[in-house]
C-alpha cells in the first residue's frame, strides 16, 4: 500500500480518467479516450514531494507482470514518473476493481525489446515514438509482491 497525500495530475484529463476509473472500479474510463485501447492506473511515490502520484498507461501485461513503458510520446526527455520509479520500485496497478502491489524494475536488452514489442502490438504508436527520439524509452516491469 502507498499510503500519503495524493497529489492529482495537473492534466484535467489524466485527473478525471484516473478518478473515473478508479471510482468505477475499472469499468468506466478504462480505455485511451475513445481509441478502445485498455489502460492501467499506476500509483507511485514521488521522488521530490513524496505525495502519492497516479498516472494511466496503456495496459502492457503478459502473465501477470506489466510493462511500464516511458515514452512521453517521444520526447526527448523522461516522462516525470520515470524519476519516480527509479527512486522507489514500489508501485500499485489496478487492472479492473482493486489496486495490488507490485515492485517493478528497468529492463534492458532482449528482455526490453521483447517487452517494447508487446507494447507495440498493444499501442502502434510506441514504434513511432521510439523512432523520432534519440533516447531508448525506458521500460520498467512490474513483477507481484513478494515475487
Amino acid at each position: 500500500m502507498i499510503d500519503g497525500e495524493y497529489e492529482p495530475s495537473t492534466w484535467d484529463w489524466v485527473r478525471d480518467q484516473i478518478e473515473t476509473y478508479e471510482r468505477s472500479g475499472g469499468t468506466e474510463a478504462n480505455t485511451l479516450r475513445d481509441t478502445g485501447i485498455p489502460i492501467i492506473i499506476v500509483t507511485m511515490r514521488g521522488h521530490k514531494s513524496g505525495k502519492v502520484r497516479k498516472i494511466a498507461l496503456m495496459r502492457v501485461e503478459h502473465e501477470g507482470r506489466y510493462a511500464l513503458i516511458a515514452s512521453k510520446g517521444g520526447a526527448p526527455e523522461n516522462p516525470g514518473w520515470y524519476h519516480n520509479l527509479m527512486a522507489d520500485d514500489e508501485v500499485m496497478i489496478q487492472d479492473g476493481p482493486e489496486p495490488f502491489g507490485t515492485t517493478c524494475r528497468l529492463v534492458s536488452g532482449d528482455e526490453r525489446t521483447q517487452w517494447f514489442d508487446r507494447g507495440v502490438s498493444v499501442f502502434p504508436n510506441y514504434a513511432e515514438y521510439q523512432a523520432k527520439t534519440d533516447r531508448e524509452i525506458p521500460i520498467f516491469v512490474t513483477e507481484p509482491a513478494g515475487a
